[in-house]
């Protein structure tokens, strides 16, 4: 397959570049383009054919359940069996780095949902997203168009690296703004659910709700993508430094020969130092990091971030890439 780039304005993208790439879609092809997360991997998410391509291209385990993008909340009425809840909560952080888990219509492919009975929804915040769904006419399947299982594109450059050769369209609109995927929250039972955290903090979406996130078990935690498998792993080692810790690496190895990423003053003289001047510009720049880090050195120390806001989900990110989880 021939791989097109197209690099665009994020804030006004070409008319013809967008009409051409919906029609890709229409199609049953595979587009590339930002969100203001990650770089999604996008396909008709109505098309099972089409749908079956992005976990072909990706590697990606076919039950691992995919969001399905949206560019205006009514059209969540269509796909999923909405309440108040739900339409209280796309007013108030639609569009945003929130996805929303709620029954599916039987309009949704199983494919697309990973075999489950729920079906995980989201409106991107960026132009390019927007303009392409809307011309496509139809909600758009992306998970991070990377290869499954390493860390999320950021910047359409990495896109290429990993996905050159298997999609139709690359639609490069520069560096993303957040840098980690979205919160995914269940609202399909009664109590919501904080099934990943990601770019939209716990605490905000608590104080709007009025009760805690509760704690999903393993079978709730199946309704979102990115729970259940090893996600985000350099080719390196990865091991976490809190403040205040002893620094442990793999026996027979010197800093000198490791990496370290973080907010604080390393513990020790690594080989190279990435500081960052707040947690959103570590989350921001946690999978760039990773994959500049890994050409390089033996293995990644990454900094244990605070646990509010962003570095909820920062913590997430960092901890499936230094671990084996669920699933592998």
């Amino acid at each position: 397959m021939k791989t097109l780039l197209f690099t665009l304005d994020p804030w006004n993208p070409d008319p013809v570049v967008l009409k051409e790439s919906a029609d890709v879609i229409r199609r049953g092809g595979l587009v590339a383009f930002p969100t203001e997360t990650v770089y999604g991997l996008g396909a008709n998410a109505l098309d099972p054919e089409a749908v079956k391509k992005i976990y072909a291209a990706k590697g990606r385990p076919s039950d691992n359940p995919l969001i399905l993008h949206l560019s205006r909340p009514e059209q969540a009425e269509y796909l999923v069996y909405m309440d108040d809840r739900a339409r209280r909560l796309m007013a108030a952080f639609w569009p945003g780095p929130l996805t929303l888990v709620l029954k599916a219509r039987d309009v949704i492919p199983p494919v697309t949902r990973g075999g489950l009975d729920t079906a995980a929804l989201r409106m991107p915040d960026h132009p390019i997203a927007s303009a392409l769904i809307e011309a496509s006419g139809c909600p758009l399947a992306a998970p991070s168009a990377n290869v499954s299982g390493r860390p999320s594109p950021t910047d359409a450059q990495t896109v290429w690296q990993d996905l050159q050769g298997r999609v139709d369209r690359v639609l490069d609109g520069g560096p993303v703004r957040v840098g980690i995927e979205s919160t995914v929250v269940d609202i399909s039972t009664e109590r919501p659910l904080l099934l990943r955290p990601g770019g939209m903090s716990r605490e905000i979406l608590e104080e709007f709700l009025g009760v805690p996130l509760g704690v999903p078990d393993g079978q709730s935690k199946r309704r979102s993508p990115g729970t259940r498998y090893r996600h985000y792993a350099p080719a390196v080692p990865v091991k976490i430094w809190s403040p205040g810790d002893p620094l442990e690496l793999e026996e027979g190895y010197s800093p000198s020969e490791w990496a370290f990423m973080g907010l604080s003053e390393p513990p020790a003289h690594f080989g190279y130092v990435l500081r960052f001047a707040s947690v959103e510009n570590y989350a921001r720049g946690v999978f760039t990091g990773f994959r500049t880090l890994e050409t390089v050195w033996k293995g990644i120390v990454a900094e244990w971030p605070p646990e509010s806001g962003v570095g909820l989900g920062l913590r997430d990110r960092i901890l499936r890439a230094a671990s084996i989880s669920e699933g592998e």
